[in-house]
């Protein structure tokens, strides 16, 4: 089975790091010419999938096998097409109506920033172009290009870094390509490394157990397991600041000299924003993996962004949805981190679950108001929590247990910290004279 080591990578020297920034430039920067040109091609032929794949890759590069080396010039190539690939085979899922599973549009492969805006250092190894050494001085070596050869200072042709952090999966029969980027957000170089493990090795705490996700324009997740555990990711101090920082850079926009689109400290502004974003998404995800690792949880299930828009659209929502909190970024994110711990993500349709009244089945009886659902039946609930605990009982088609109070969280611009509110005493309310002597309640106490 795959599964993957997440670990944090030091220079040794300024001369180290130096090298290892222009590495992953180059990486990112091949990325971009090559996703150009095949981008190019599939605009030019309607998205026709054949001429993407005449584009002269080779000629690209080669440009930058004296920096990268042949090898992982080779595999930035290659990675670059199984994107393409892949959003091809949901393509096709999309448009096919008989396929539930591809929610929402696919678009092609995206670029890693530009070189004056500043570009994502981001790149690939090739699986026998590097080693890892787990110990008292765990190591990374790698191969680089000639002309970086003589500007690093480690003992070998190979570029040596020190590596942070103990390995979930330390025995492993094999090894994938490695995957290194720079996080902005701490200033910190991380990798994955992709391992092969037999089953006999796994030594973890996954259960059979099931969870659920409601990804929400306010609350950014509200989560429900089937061992009756329920989470709550408050989001609105979060779109609050991201608001503000958007009307600034569109005042500082309003100011600019025509012909101008830009500006040094809208870029910086830019680059804030999505830090921030991209901070409290990785710190939520790896939060919400851990509590649910420990929970014995082995399959997540997301709810499609179309049916986020479908039920509560808006332009305020829309930009929730697209801008600040970046869907498809969040569930990619979300897959990379639960891979580490074994746990799959799937994404399926949840329509209706938001409106749908867990004690009675009605859909056009049910109000909702901000974070409350009401029903003339006599149930009122939390939505989100309510819609995540629906969505899970359709998805496993089995008994979900009694509801433990939920847990709220807020973001302190550093961590999910457990919110002054969580619990709450009464996160539902049901009239007793609706409700049968065995029914169940859908969130919170009974």
């Amino acid at each position: 089975m795959r599964r993957a080591n997440t670990f944090a990578v030091r220079p040794l020297t300024d001369d180290d790091e130096q090298v290892l920034r222009d590495l992953l430039d180059a990486s990112a920067a091949l990325w971009n010419e090559i996703n150009y040109q095949r981008l190019m091609r599939y605009n030019d032929e309607d998205g026709f999938e054949g001429d993407v794949w005449d584009a002269d890759t080779g000629r690209i590069e080669g440009k930058y096998k004296d920096v990268l080396a042949a090898s992982t010039a080779q595999t930035v190539r290659r990675a670059n097409t199984e994107a393409w690939r892949g959003f091809f085979e949901n393509k096709k899922k999309f448009h096919d109506e008989s396929n539930a599973s591809v929610t929402e549009h696919p678009e092609p492969p995206g670029f890693r920033g530009n070189e004056d805006d500043g570009r994502v250092l981001k790149g690939v190894v090739r699986k026998d172009a590097y080693s890892v050494e787990w110990g008292e001085r765990s190591r990374l070596e790698m191969v680089v290009g000639e002309n970086l050869r003589d500007r690093h200072n480690s003992p070998k042709s190979r570029l040596r870094l020190e590596i942070v952090g103990n390995p979930n999966w330390p025995e492993y029969e094999d090894q994938g390509r490695l995957e290194l980027w720079y996080d902005e957000t701490d200033s910190t170089f991380r990798a994955s490394q992709p391992v092969t493990v037999s089953d006999e090795t796994r030594d973890t705490p996954l259960a059979s157990e099931k969870a659920a996700l409601d990804i929400g324009a306010n609350n950014l997740v509200a989560c429900t397991t089937t061992t009756g555990e329920q989470y709550l990711y408050e989001g609105r101090e979060l779109f609050h600041r991201f608001r503000e920082t958007t009307r600034e850079i569109t005042r500082l926009q309003s100011k600019l000299q025509e012909g101008r689109y830009s500006s040094e400290r809208i870029r910086r502004l830019y680059r804030k924003r999505t830090r921030r974003r991209d901070h409290a998404q990785e710190a939520l995800c790896r939060d919400l993996i851990e509590r649910l690792y420990a929970k014995g949880v082995d399959t997540v299930y997301i709810g499609g962004l179309t049916d986020v828009l479908d039920t509560h659209w808006s332009v305020e929502t829309n930009a929730k949805t697209h801008n600040f909190w970046a869907f498809k970024q969040f569930t990619e994110r979300l897959a990379c981190t639960a891979e580490e711990y074994g746990i799959s993500v799937e994404v399926r349709s949840e329509a209706w679950t938001s409106q749908e009244c867990p004690q009675c089945g009605s859909t056009d009886r049910t109000t909702r108001h901000q974070d409350t659902l009401t029903c003339p039946c006599g149930f009122e609930g939390h939505a989100d929590l309510t819609a995540s605990e629906k969505f899970l009982r359709r998805q496993t088609e089995q008994a979900v247990r009694p509801m433990a109070r939920p847990v709220r969280f807020e973001w302190d611009s550093h961590e999910w910290l457990e919110s002054p509110r969580s619990p709450r005493p009464k996160e539902q309310r049901t009239d007793p004279s609706t409700v049968h002597r065995d029914g169940n309640v859908a969130s919170g106490e009974s």
